[in-house]
């Protein structure tokens, strides 16, 4: 949770970021459309069935997303590219039928003695060369420009969606498969973007090439006649057929051995997302587990990971295994088979050494083609299992979007408050995503200048509230409404503190130039940080460099930069000793008189510092507001809480009434 959320309008009084018109805005723009609809199993299938129908949902949703890239709003040179890269391999193909040609008339005059062509033919092979290799370098570049682009665009778009309304915060709080959204955001959307664009190319090359070889076969090799038993058999374009076959044979047993290619590349890829998560969670705890003396504990998980993972690359091995022996054994034979083939032919006469070579390059070629899959089958299983995996993603954020467009599970509204009051509660309910409610029947108003304090035990919703009124957490029912054109500020009990300099941290959420280094430096003193203006222009790791003491102190420098209408406080002084509390507190209150403060805090100390004081009590059912007292006398509209309260002083049970001037009930 970031320390600032400005509603409705930004620090600097613009528009909020994303209005423009950047290439990576104009990328994502497709992602507005609305999510599919959601798709239910068949109650009648079995589990395995079922498994296996998620899984081809799980490719349909990954293409739902990711060919929008050649539609309506996708990159405008998608196509030119995809027509060029189509144009680049039609070229290769026929430098290939070229080079064949000159392996048939070297191989001729070779066969003649014919001096005078083969110094002609090594003259052309020069050209030859050059243009292939020129062509095959073209051929890489836009091929690689397509999946650099189609990566750029299609990640700007997950990511938009993934940040978009607080999704990356809501993923923690619901159940599916999007563990590790970094990694599928990273690792394994640009698997799933670099592999089908060298699929479709190699397929392409692939038919092309076969199409325009087998002709060649079926032209040099023509019939082939066998006595046998004294009748003779002939066999029509017997090079082709053998080299169907020879394919099909081929392909078909590595389809057999690689068949559980696809569940191991993706119970490997999981497993390596699964340790990068743990490194990576260390190495952002790395304080409280050297001061708790944790570091066997993480050992002993970090091996358990990686455990996991060596045992699915040991798994994966045995894949590779058997297929290499399917692979690298055709590529041993293929050469062979049409020599064998067409020297009865050369050794009777009807058949010269160039067209034996020729046809050789072209059985090569063919069996090339054909055993596209035997090359790249273990390639497209990495594949298959990387876009289920951020199509899962997808998946989940889905549902939330489909949340945020449904009333099924209710959704807190956020409007404006009328009249003077600048933030204001009505009928507010906090629920889970499964409908169970935290916080039920709130409806809180606060004017102008009031200092409020949430109170309650831990556990009966005032985070959770808190987060309701930032617009993080979208169940529930009811409305928060702010006044118009004021600005929210909300500091978390764990203040979030960027990458860069000291100064960028002081000024996040803004930009680190937007306040006089002078500003800043006044900001850091008034917060008891001075002794770290010489270090901010410094570019260190801030987060792990400053105690929890220190960042909250940062926080609190970042509200006399932005100076907002209203701030919230989540135990934002909760890491504070009580003199730098109280100091920071009324640091505050001097330096922006006018704000308006909403607290969520255990300490009864704080109470001095605030004018009014509402408290939540856990209750089955959902948390209620229980009390609504004034701390400081001040006129004032009453809420609805409070005149409720006041009715049920002459009920049987009866009410105290609290010196301060509230009622309180017994």
């Amino acid at each position: 949770m970031a320390d600032a959320k400005l509603k409705p309008k930004s620090v600097d009084g613009t528009e909020p970021h994303g209005a423009g018109n950047s290439p990576q805005e104009t990328a994502s723009t497709v992602e507005v459309m609305p999510p599919p609809d959601a798709i239910e199993p068949d109650p009648e299938l079995t589990p395995e069935e079922a498994e296996q129908a998620r899984k081809r949902y799980l490719l349909k949703r990954f293409w739902i997303s990711a060919r929008r890239y050649w539609g309506r709003g996708g990159d405008k040179f998608a196509w030119p590219l995809s027509i060029g890269l189509l144009a680049m391999i039609c070229m290769n193909v026929g430098f290939q039928y070229g080079i064949n040609l000159w392996n048939r008339g070297i191989f001729d005059a070779i066969e003649r003695h014919d001096a005078g062509t083969v110094y002609f033919l090594s003259g052309v092979f020069v050209p030859l060369v050059l243009g292939t290799v020129a062509i095959v370098t073209i051929q890489v570049a836009v091929r690689m420009m397509i999946q650099r682009r189609w990566r750029s665009w299609l990640t700007t778009a997950v990511i938009a969606r993934w940040l978009a309304n607080g999704r990356y915060y809501q993923l923690n709080l619901i159940g599916g498969d999007h563990k590790n959204p970094e990694a599928r955001i990273s690792e394994d959307l640009r698997i799933a973007t670099e592999a089908p664009v060298d699929f479709v190319a190699g397929v392409i090359s692939a038919f092309l090439a076969a199409s325009t070889f087998i002709v060649v076969l079926w032209t040099i090799g023509g019939a082939l006649t066998l006595p046998i038993a004294g009748f003779t058999v002939t066999i029509p374009g017997f090079l082709v057929i053998t080299a169907v076959l020879y394919a099909a044979i081929t392909s078909t047993s590595m389809a057999v051995i690689g068949r559980y290619f696809v569940h191991v590349s993706e119970a490997k890829n999981q497993a390596e997302a699964e340790f990068r998560y743990t490194l990576t969670h260390v190495r952002e705890n790395g304080e409280s587990i050297a001061l708790l003396g944790g570091e066997e504990e993480e050992r002993n998980d970090l091996d358990k990971t990686f455990t996991n993972v060596l045992k699915q690359w040991a798994l994966l091995a045995r894949q590779h295994m058997r297929t290499t022996v399917v692979s690298h054994g055709s590529m041993l034979i293929a050469p062979v088979v049409p020599v064998l083939l067409c020297a009865p032919k050369f050794l009777e006469g009807s058949m010269t050494l160039g067209q034996v070579m020729q046809a050789a390059s072209a059985f090569a070629i063919v069996q090339g083609a054909f055993g596209w899959l035997v090359d790249n089958y273990p390639r497209l299983a990495d594949w298959n299992a990387c876009a289920r995996r951020i199509a899962s993603l997808m998946m989940s954020l889905d549902g939330l979007e489909r949340a945020e467009q449904s009333d099924s599970l209710g959704r807190i509204k956020h409007g404006e408050t009328e009249g003077e009051a600048m933030l204001s509660l009505n009928d507010l309910s906090v629920s889970l995503d499964d409908g169970t409610a935290v916080v039920t029947e709130t409806r809180v108003e606060i004017e102008p200048g009031e200092r409020v304090l949430v109170s309650g035990e831990s556990g009966s919703g005032k985070s959770t509230l808190v987060r309701a009124i930032a617009g993080l957490w979208p169940w529930g029912g009811g409305s928060v409404n702010f006044h118009a054109d004021r600005r929210l500020f909300m500091l978390p009990q764990r203040p979030y503190i960027p990458s860069g300099t000291l100064r960028r941290a002081v000024a996040y959420p803004g930009a680190a130039d937007s306040w006089p280094l002078d500003e800043i430096k006044s900001a850091l003193d008034k917060v008891g940080l001075d002794y770290l203006n010489d270090k901010i222009e410094e570019d260190a790791p801030w987060d792990q460099t400053l105690s929890g003491g220190e960042k909250q102190r940062l926080a609190f420098a970042r509200l006399l930069l932005h100076q907002p209408d209203i701030i919230v406080l989540d135990e934002a002084t909760a890491a504070l000793d009580e003199k730098s509390q109280d100091k920071m507190m009324q640091m505050v209150i001097d330096e922006l008189p006018e704000v308006t403060i909403l607290s969520v805090a255990h300490r009864v100390e704080l109470e001095v510092f605030h004018s009014r004081k509402i408290t939540l009590e856990r209750r089955e059912g959902g948390a209620k507001l229980v009390s609504d007292i004034d701390l400081i006398k001040r006129k004032r509209k009453r809420n609805l809480l409070s005149r409720v309260l006041e009715k049920r002083r002459s009920s049987p049970k009866g009410t105290t009434t609290s010196n301060e001037g509230g009622t309180v009930p017994k």
